[in-house]
């Protein structure tokens, strides 16, 4: 890296800019467009994400000053709040997904080899979504409750890697179900899923095309049993069933046995209902698996704390989508960067220390070298202990 070049300038080393002008030109982004063009667009959302601005205002107000070093940053136009509202109005939302999804192929390959911590060479993705609840008044286009909008955020998350893999953006009123639709199930994959996506008709069509799945069973499961395997109640197996689903509706929806597991988590002291189509994994392989799922919670709860998709910079669809999908498009840039230069922290820790040093002249990979954190008592003689003991 250059010592003269400062760390944002060095971060974008990772940006594809080259196939970002391709998505920009697919859609004619900067179309009769002079200044402030799709990339000077997408650096100022990245700004606002790796520092964590509140408002447009804000964005505008520490982008001015550092004036001076812009021009290091790549960012030739001057940057308004006006401007920058009009293009997050008007620029379309599909060239920042098209970007996020090139960016979290390029992170897939780079993590390939990433194992999960259990005995498996199949690829395994949990589904979920989370939901962002926004001002009634302020998107009624997102309206979810009567006096509520939300949006919510699907997601298909490899959990191999932490990196999703698909990514919708609909309404809060949209059921998870139906991002079932959306995916392309991979032949030999297992999806994760909670009851939400409990639909047997669209579960069959994922039987189909030679995926396996591991969901919860709901309560009122309508089914019958047609040969048990032995259960080691010590370890928390109750039971494990090959069944046939008997509801006037699910047993045409899904004609094909089920396998029913019941497990009882000894430490949480609650009980688990599991189905899947896979006969071949121990009952408590496919319990673990389970339990993985809880990375996509986690996944949830990160990008919400230490990225800016809760409150938003503007208030149509477009800007919204923009917002979330350019905040997902850092997310993964950061998990490249990570690898990449083979950095031993976490992403957090990536993240914090970015937030606070991208207008710095320091070459990247020594923000974060070890020598930095370790500090030598013998150089301490003159500090003030705040707690001497």
């Amino acid at each position: 890296m250059n010592h003269g070049r400062i760390v944002f300038s060095q971060i974008m080393d990772f940006f594809p800019q080259r196939r970002f002008a391709a998505c920009v030109d697919r859609y004619r982004g900067d179309h009769r467009v002079r200044t402030f063009s799709c990339l000077d667009q997408f650096y100022c959302m990245t700004f606002a994400q790796l520092t964590g601005r509140e408002s447009l205002r804000d964005i505008e107000t520490c982008l001015r000053a550092v004036g001076p070093k812009l021009y290091h940053a790549s960012l030739k136009a001057k940057v308004s709040r006006n401007t920058l509202a009009k293009a997050n109005e008007l620029r379309p939302w599909k060239i920042y997904r098209d970007i996020a999804l090139i960016l979290i192929a390029q992170a897939r390959t780079l993590y390939a080899h990433q194992s999960l911590a259990m005995n498996l060479k199949r690829a395994v993705y949990a589904l979920d979504s989370t939901v962002i609840d926004l001002c009634l008044s302020l998107f009624p286009w997102a309206q979810h409750r009567r006096h509520k909008s939300a949006i919510k955020v699907h997601t298909q998350l490899d959990l191999r890697t932490n990196i999703p893999t698909f990514v919708r953006i609909t309404g809060g009123q949209v059921h998870d179900i139906h991002f079932l639709d959306q995916v392309m199930f991979e032949a030999g994959a297992f999806y994760i899923m909670d009851k939400g996506y409990i639909d047997f008709q669209r579960l069959y069509r994922l039987q189909q095309q030679h995926a396996f799945f591991v969901i919860r069973a709901k309560n009122n499961l309508a089914f019958s049993r047609i040969a048990s395997r032995p259960a080691d109640k010590s370890r928390g197996l109750h039971s494990d069933q090959t069944i046939h689903l008997s509801g006037p509706k699910s047993s045409v929806y899904y004609p094909d046995p089920l396998r029913r597991i019941h497990y009882v988590d000894v430490e949480l002291h609650k009980r688990f209902f599991f189905l899947t189509n896979n006969f071949t994994l121990s009952p408590w392989t496919i319990a673990r698996l389970y339990k993985f799922r809880w990375q996509i919670e986690l996944f949830f709860k990160w990008i919400k704390q230490h990225l800016r998709i809760k409150a938003f910079y503007g208030t149509t669809p477009n800007a919204v989508k923009i917002q979330v999908w350019i905040a997902i498009s850092v997310y993964v840039l950061v998990a490249i960067l990570k690898k990449e230069l083979n950095l031993k922290a976490s992403l957090y820790e990536i993240l914090q220390v970015l937030s606070v040093t991208l207008f710095e002249k320091t070459p990247l990979k020594s923000l974060f070298s070890p020598d930095l954190y370790n500090f030598s008592e013998a150089n301490l003689h003159n500090q003030l202990l705040l707690f001497d003991f």
